[in-house]
């Protein structure tokens, strides 16, 4: 794994979502309506925070930028900020309630349903974006990672500050990933899965009818590069109008499927910042992702997971050798 030192590793800029991820898991099959067995946890998430988690893993340096309330929950997200080892920008208010995330996953994995109670980040969140401490902050990243988790407005703020510096982008769900709309092309890179990317294209997010052309109409947009998942199906990527397909690696048992996506982000960017190509980048994030469908971890340690050793072998070598020419 990447041994690179502090002071010679990019300079990652998250902002986005830190909140109180709660996941109830049924130990049998779900039935509508009744009462379901199962079992409830709590931890630190978000899809800029999970992220950000995974790329610090793969030698980047993060600062990281949210809001939280004055209540217990936000003194859990502080102390997992500090615990990740950012550098926390954030801002706490104490008349405000914490974000939370609530999902109920089926035995497979999968989700069933679940409810964001977010509305500090609507409220809050925009408010941070034009501070002075921001802006030293974009000033002294390589890179810019965030969700869209802020409104379009706040998001828009951020991409103009950010001019000149790659600002990649997590859709986080399809009703807020149209919140990118009209700044397409400031988008370095765009992770998002396939009813996200219907979202955003103006198709119901549930349609299956497309596939490429999907992609090909989000680059009529501006679009340049993007990352679409499809569950166990192929990966598209977009990248300067030319779109490929990849094969994700076949998970040998799905436990949850939560922060898989945020861990393809988060491990795809640190390797994109370290001189990688897309598709290269992707070959670990996608086995980062692997690893953690596997895991009940919504971020598992990458260093130690010999699931994602194997995996990501090849892009792993090629980073080696680019530190070792930069060292």
């Amino acid at each position: 794994m990447i041994t690179r030192s502090k002071l010679l590793a990019p300079k990652l800029l998250a902002i986005g979502g830190a909140h109180i991820d709660r996941r109830g898991q049924l130990f049998e099959a779900h039935v509508p309506g009744a009462s379901n067995p199962g079992v409830m946890r709590d931890e630190v998430g978000g899809g800029v925070f999970n992220a950000a988690r995974n790329a610090v893993q793969l030698g980047v340096n993060v600062a990281f930028l949210s809001v939280r309330g004055g209540d217990a929950q936000g003194a859990i997200v502080a102390r997992a900020i500090h615990d990740a080892r950012f550098d926390d920008l954030s801002a706490t208010f104490l008349d405000r309630q914490t974000a939370t995330y609530t999902a109920i996953i089926d035995n497979a994995g999968d989700v069933i349903t679940a409810l964001a109670d977010m509305d500090i980040y609507e409220t809050a969140l925009p408010r941070q974006i034009s501070r002075r401490k921001t802006r030293d902050a974009i000033a002294a990243a390589d890179a810019i990672l965030t969700d869209a988790n802020m409104p379009a407005e706040a998001i828009g703020k951020l991409m103009d500050l950010s001019a000149g510096k790659p600002v990649f982008a997590i859709a986080i769900s399809p009703a807020k990933v149209i919140r990118f709309s009209g700044m397409l092309s400031q988008v370095h890179c765009l992770f998002m899965n396939r009813r996200e990317a219907n979202a955003l294209a103006g198709r119901p997010p549930e349609d299956e009818s497309g596939g490429p052309d999907i992609l090909q109409e989000l680059s009529g947009f501006g679009l340049a590069r993007a990352v679409m998942t499809n569950g166990a199906a192929s990966v598209l990527i977009l990248e300067n109008g030319r779109i490929s397909r990849m094969e994700p690696p076949a998970a040998r048992r799905i436990v949850d499927v939560t922060g898989a996506g945020d861990a393809l982000a988060g491990v795809t960017t640190a390797c994109l910042m370290q001189g990688l190509g897309l598709a290269d980048a992707l070959m670990s994030g996608m086995a980062a992702a692997t690893a953690t469908i596997e895991s009940r971890d919504a971020v598992v340690e990458l260093r130690k997971n010999i699931r994602f050793q194997g995996l990501a072998a090849p892009a792993r070598a090629r980073i080696k050798t680019i530190q070792e020419e930069t060292a």
